[in-house]
């Protein structure tokens, strides 16, 4: 107990019983001995690790968001397996794994995090949480974008969308560098290659699991070009990494979206398109929207071609501040009809 309390942030075992008791209105004893006396559900994790539950606001479409994470998992670093999520976590130094699965009767989600110590487990659940947008009020959004008539047929089918995040900031711009004029299946295999080739392999990870991805400071001057890379994305990567290391870019959120979409355009080789993208995952950026991306102009021409992305800008102002969750809406309609 007193493990969980200090990798909490609490700075005492008194401080900690004291916020359970005004929190839950019992003692942190008492509510474990009544969540053994269930019996072990038959979704639980293995155990082997600290587990931690993390809620959110229903309604939630985890099946849709692991179909989308799943198809863009970098190989060797994340993986989808039966419904649950599994991915690398740590640094070079100390190195771990998260497992993420959805209780749904109980309105949250379980993380199992093996880590050999949980000094920044604060930050984990942070990460976990924007990765599946936990914090989102899905009823909310809707409520906003369902009024809009070109909308209503790619909202009112499907409720709980969430936008889904990044674990790392920089790890998601690569992935929207590579993803650049190739298919997604394409990026995703030269995203396994980078992470092979160049982050640091891990040991006593779950199957399938081998390294963390590469950190700005090993790519900022990799020979990217060996793995297959094109020359001008291996020399936009190297650029964003050296952007990163030398503090003139955050991937996190402290600059509003303008800011940080003029920061990402100022990089050779990231245009619109790849800085919404970033905003819209990396920084939790709610109104990000890159209105010139083939899917979303297809999915609003309803069969008659897509439209012109100016077209589709000049619509989306109508969906402020909830573009990102609009263009997840309709990227829904696209990855349902594969």
């Amino acid at each position: 107990m007193a493990d969980v309390a200090f990798a909490a942030g609490f700075r005492s075992i008194r401080q900690f019983n004291h916020a359970m008791l005004a929190h839950f209105r019992e003692s942190p004893r008492r509510l474990r001995a009544r969540r053994l006396s269930r019996g072990p559900a038959a979704n639980a994790p293995s155990r082997k690790g600290l587990v931690v539950r993390l809620s959110y606001r229903p309604p939630f479409d985890w099946k849709g968001l692991l179909r989308f994470l799943a198809r863009r998992a970098t190989p060797g670093v994340e993986a989808v397996d039966r419904d649950v999520y599994r991915r690398t976590i740590g640094t070079p130094e100390a190195h771990g794994e998260i497992e993420v699965r959805h209780v749904p009767a109980e309105r949250h989600v379980i993380m199992e995090i093996r880590l050999a110590d949980h000094d920044d487990l604060i930050q984990v659940v942070e990460r976990a949480r924007r990765l599946f947008d936990l914090a989102a009020d899905p009823l909310r959004i809707v409520g906003q974008l369902r009024r809009r008539p070109e909308l209503r047929a790619a909202v009112d089918p499907r409720s709980g969308v969430r936008v889904p995040g990044a674990w790392d900031g920089f790890e998601l711009a690569v992935r929207a560098v590579l993803g650049q004029q190739v298919t997604v299946a394409g990026a995703t295999t030269l995203a396994g290659r980078l992470a092979g080739a160049f982050g640091t392999p891990v040991t006593a990870a779950s199957a399938g699991l081998t390294h963390l991805f590469p950190t700005p400071d090993l790519l900022a001057d990799a020979d990217l070009g060996r793995i297959g890379i094109p020359r001008a994305r291996a020399a936009t990567i190297r650029a964003l990494a050296a952007a990163v290391v030398d503090g003139t870019l955050r991937l996190d959120a402290a600059f509003d979206l303008d800011d940080a979409i003029a920061r990402l355009v100022a990089i050779p080789g990231i245009g619109e398109w790849t800085a919404h993208y970033i905003a819209m995952r990396a920084l939790g950026e709610a109104d990000a929207f890159p209105a010139s991306d083939l899917g979303l102009r297809r999915a609003l021409g309803n069969g008659a071609g897509p439209l012109a992305a100016r077209d589709v800008q000049r619509m989306a102002e109508a969906w402020r501040p909830w573009r990102a969750y609009a263009a997840m809406h309709l990227w829904a309609t696209l990855e349902e009809e594969r």
